[in-house]
């Protein structure tokens, strides 16, 4: 039987449809538990190999994806395999992208654009989603 992420893990945000996502930050040592089966690791730059499945999404830190298009296809496979798989999103420091693409998530997962970045603050990080247009681009996601 697979291990699974519980809700009150840390880093482990809950999306209304129950899928769990694990946020975090690359810059500290992994977390204790199960290793994600999936992760989209949101870097400048082509980050180092992991021992599960990553993709990248190029998106320096405090900006935006380099392509929305990418953007919304990588975040959107991430939401799916949440359903059946552990998922875990994370950047340099966990808050500022990661919190964005958690809140992207939360959109997909059907919270309001205008109420995700609230969501994933409440329910990861207070202070996720670090800059005004981080947070102009969630409400945009989906449109």
């Amino acid at each position: 039987m697979t291990e699974t992420w519980k809700p009150h893990d840390a880093g482990v945000l809950q999306l209304p449809s129950g899928r769990l996502v694990r946020g975090r930050a690359l810059r500290r040592p992994l977390p204790a538990g199960p290793t994600p089966a999936y992760a989209v690791h949101l870097l400048g730059k082509q980050p180092s190999p992991a021992a599960w499945e990553v993709r990248w999404l190029r998106w320096p830190d405090f900006r935006l994806p380099s392509s929305h298009a990418q953007a919304q296809a990588v975040l959107g496979e991430a939401w799916t395999r949440a359903d059946v798989e552990r998922v875990e999103i994370a950047c340099g420091g966990g808050r500022g992208r990661t919190g964005t693409a958690l809140a992207c998530l939360a959109v997909l997962d059907g919270v309001p654009a205008d109420e995700a970045v609230d969501f994933v603050r409440r329910n990861y990080d207070t202070r996720a989603v670090e800059t005004p247009w981080q947070k102009r681009y969630v409400r945009r996601f989906a449109g």
